[in-house]
């Protein structure tokens, strides 16, 4: 039986996706309720309520969730005294008419933010043993969603993201992926017309990206203009969002700043630049509270690559990418009333103009940032020169370091990693270079389409567990 606040029989239910925060999700349940709530969190829109619903309705006998970001009144008194939990659960299942079975029910906290003296009495709830807790949110970690409260440490953390790939051929129907994983784990090309086809599939993925609502909507046939339309509406929905946490202004101006300022090539994202005044104190706060609202991924600069990269990170020297490039696509051509089909065909034909580049490496460092990955890169200075060399990523491999250049055309040019690999070459195994070039060598470089680059990462995270 459901009991959901959020009165979605006014609105479409949202379209239930495979997603892989599932398998978290499982693994919580085995491993660590009822001693801890799992708390889903992640940005606006990625779909973590219909996530942890979906999970209840699957894995216990009842459930009741709770949408404070939409709660009656009536409802929402229940909560004001948790004193006596007997009292408290009796009022609860009474008012919403459901059952709760010891240990085969859970509560679902949604939009738990919006009610911080309930995230502090989680201590409690899950102490007492009777029912399992899901909590969801966003803007977890901003100040005033904390102010005042004792932060639980019996919260199981999972970290939600947009759609990847593989959720996204999961939803669209597409049967591709396992083709593309077998050609990697056989190493060999996939030839001219594949290799083509399967870009041109990313391409889609990088034109919609990894929002369930956009998904969906090309799932059901709608057009991209359309999709453009829905992916617009949660820009907007971010930008009201940061307007809350900062009325100045100045948090949304540093998210919208993020396509222009990569489109620039600088070595760093200037919060000056973004806001158009010089940086006060302020800003860092605000650059804070922007990277809590989980739409954007740092990558930092790191001085000195080598194994022990996280400890190398230079904290203000860094880049900025959106969490869902279907996201940063969109922002792109934000200054067109509607960004038309045109547009979405010249990305999905590779006609995009080559200053365009850094749309794949936003691709790119959303794809590792999925895998739960801190991100960084390194620049160093050209000798003679007032220029800089570049590698956009690092992955760690044990007591090595992967360097990986992105190239959004088929050109095998790789100053920058030729140069690093130079430098630091006993610390290095295994460099790469991610374009649209289909599987192969350039001496000791591998080549790999970008598709291939998930089941890269998978193979890291074997090696690691082995």
């Amino acid at each position: 039986m459901l009991y959901n606040m959020t009165r979605t029989s006014q609105h479409a239910r949202p379209a239930l996706f495979r997603r892989k925060v599932t398998d978290e999700l499982k693994k919580w349940k085995e491993r660590y309720a009822p001693g801890y709530a799992a708390l889903i969190e992640g940005a606006r829109r990625v779909g973590k309520s219909t996530v942890a619903e979906e999970f209840a309705k699957n894995n216990y006998r009842s459930y009741i969730k709770i949408d404070f970001a939409n709660v009656t009144k009536e409802l929402a008194a229940v909560f004001d005294d948790i004193a006596n939990l007997n009292i408290f659960f009796l009022r609860l299942q009474a008012l919403t008419g459901i059952k709760l079975h010891e240990r085969d029910s859970v509560i679902i906290f949604d939009e738990i933010q919006m009610r911080p003296p309930v995230r502090q009495a989680i201590k409690y709830l899950v102490a007492d043993g009777r029912y399992d807790y899901i909590e969801t949110g966003s803007l977890i970690s901003i100040r005033k969603n904390v102010k005042n409260i004792v932060i639980p440490s019996e919260e199981h953390r999972i970290q939600m993201f947009p759609m990847d790939f593989e959720e996204f051929l999961w939803a669209t129907g597409s049967d591709t992926y396992n083709a593309m994983r077998e050609l990697f784990r056989f190493n060999v090309p996939a030839g001219n017309e594949v290799n083509r086809k399967l870009m041109r599939d990313f391409r889609i993925f990088m034109a919609v990206g990894g929002m369930p609502q956009a998904v969906e909507a090309y799932a059901n046939g709608r057009n991209f203009e359309q999709i453009d339309l829905i992916k617009r509406r949660i820009i907007n929905l971010y930008m009201e969002d940061f307007k809350k946490i900062d009325p100045s202004g100045y948090t949304g101006k540093m998210y919208q700043s993020i396509p222009a300022q990569l489109a620039a090539k600088k070595k760093k994202f200037l919060i000056s630049t973004a806001t158009g005044k010089r940086k006060i104190q302020r800003d860092l706060e605000r650059l804070s509270e922007l990277l809590d609202s989980r739409t954007v991924i740092p990558c930092y600069n790191t001085t000195n690559p080598d194994p022990a990269v996280p400890q190398t990170r230079d904290v203000e020297t860094y880049k900025l990418y959106l969490s869902d490039t279907g996201l940063f696509t969109t922002m792109l051509f934000m200054n067109d009333p509607v960004t038309g089909d045109n547009i979405y065909s010249r990305l999905l034909s590779d006609k995009l103009p080559a200053n365009l580049g850094y749309l794949y490496e936003n691709a790119v460092a959303q794809m590792i940032a999925s895998t739960g990955r801190e991100l960084y890169y390194h620049t160093w200075e050209k000798k003679n020169s007032t220029h800089y060399y570049e590698i956009d990523f690092l992955l760690q491999n044990g007591t090595k370091i992967i360097p990986l250049e992105v190239k959004s055309s088929a050109s095998t040019r790789h100053i920058s990693m030729d140069e690093f690999c130079k430098k630091y070459s006993k610390h290095i195994v295994r460099p790469l270079l991610i374009s649209q070039k289909d599987t192969g060598h350039d001496g000791q470089l591998e080549l790999k389409p970008v598709y291939m680059l998930h089941f890269i990462l998978e193979e890291l995270d074997r090696t690691k567990k082995n």
